[in-house]
């Protein structure tokens, strides 16, 4: 059953329609119902949703149906609560469904939808329209503050350089007149003396020894200057330099060798056999050396004798002889010099070893105490307070 509307009332021509309220007979009709507030008029999308609900008269499991969305997204619109909403386009198409069901615009909803819960993926964009403008606008004079700031600095800058600047002018040193020679001393006369001696390379300390250990290991009391003389007497042959490898060393091992050949400046040497083998050939520089084998007959030739130095048994052994040299000669020397030696430390060891039994000997026999004289059969009994107890 419906009702009729009164027609708009009409004066001077124009047509008016009546903003007023309601009339009452309309109100009390049994099919009136009041029009749906606007979705812009509420303070949120989810109170004008909620409104229009509630003025419908019709419950969430009723629109839910109607609009085919679960009924706690429609609780989410309603409160606001965009976190439970699904996708952006879901969401958009669940406002506009309900807007639609409640008797609103979809559209508005939607637009206000996407105010309230913007898209976080969308780029900011550049200001246009008034803010544009007004960039525009003001841009000029702030360029232009920035231009005079800079002028200023820059003014400043070169106002203080042109201070500083002065002309130049000659030294104060210069005005003073020189009063001394090379080689004076203002007040005082100089004179030169003959050179002195250039100093030590290094200061050595005194040598410590232990009592009696020198006299006990070489037989020779430092005190008895008898005894001192003698043996600088024995020992007064030069001490020979031992072999000192200044570069390469060539030949055989060191363990079986006992003639060294070095080279004091560059020459040639060459070691053949009888048999027309070579067993080296070569230029030695300063300093390198050739290691001859034990037990090998060869002849030795050299470029210039007076180059080399021989070293047997480690021991300098002077120069080559000749410009060819019987190896087998320079290794007999050699083992002369071996057994020498190790006669020599032979009987140094035996005159060492007499003189420590020598100087043991006299301290044995006043260490040994004196026998007991024993009482003879004619001179009587000993009386017995002389040996056991004191009389008295």
């Amino acid at each position: 059953m419906g009702f009729a509307i009164p027609a708009p009332s009409v004066g001077s021509g124009v047509m008016a329609l009546d903003t007023g309220n309601v009339p009452e007979e309309f109100r009390n009709h049994p099919d009136w119902k009041d029009p749906v507030p606007s979705v812009t008029d509420a303070a949120t999308l989810g109170d004008g949703l909620r409104q229009a609900r509630e003025l419908s008269g019709r419950s969430l499991a009723e629109l839910s149906v109607a609009t085919r969305v679960h009924t706690r997204y429609l609780i989410a619109l309603e409160q606001n609560d965009w976190s439970s909403l699904p996708s952006r386009v879901f969401s958009i198409g669940y406002v506009r469904a309900y807007a639609g069901a409640l008797g609103l615009d979809e559209q508005l909803a939607v637009e206000r939808f996407k105010r309230e819960c913007p898209d976080p993926s969308v780029p900011l964009q550049p200001p246009v329209g008034v803010a544009f403008e007004e960039v525009r606008r003001y841009s000029p004079r702030v360029i232009g503050a920035a231009a005079m700031i800079a002028v200023a600095v820059l003014g400043w800058n070169v106002l203080q350089r042109v201070n500083l600047m002065r002309a130049p002018s000659p030294s104060d040193i210069v005005s003073i007149p020189e009063s001394w020679t090379l080689g004076a001393v203002p007040g005082q006369a100089v004179g030169l003396t003959a050179p002195r001696a250039a100093p030590p390379d290094q200061t050595i300390p005194a040598l410590y020894v232990t009592p009696g250990l020198e006299a006990q290991l070489t037989g020779v009391d430092p005190a008895d200057a008898q005894a001192v003389a003698a043996a600088a007497a024995a020992n007064a042959g030069p001490v020979q330099k031992a072999f000192n490898p200044r570069g390469a060393v060539y030949g055989a091992s060191a363990t079986a060798s006992q003639v060294v050949i070095q080279a004091r400046k560059a020459a040639s040497l060459v070691v053949s056999m009888a048999d027309g083998r070579v067993l080296f050939a070569r230029q030695l520089s300063a300093g390198e050396a050739w290691r001859a084998p034990a037990g090998v007959t060869a002849t030795i030739v050299a470029s210039e004798p007076t180059a080399f130095d021989v070293y047997l048994n480690g021991e300098h052994g002077g120069g080559l002889p000749a410009a060819q040299t019987s190896l087998q000669q320079l290794n007999a020397r050699a083992a002369v010099m071996a057994r020498q030696m190790a006669a020599s430390a032979e009987a140094a060891r035996a005159a060492a070893a007499q003189a420590t039994l020598s100087a043991i000997a006299p301290t044995a026999q006043a260490a040994t105490p004196a026998p007991a004289p024993r009482a003879s059969a004619t001179s009587g009994p000993v009386p017995y307070n002389s040996v056991a107890q004191p009389v008295g």
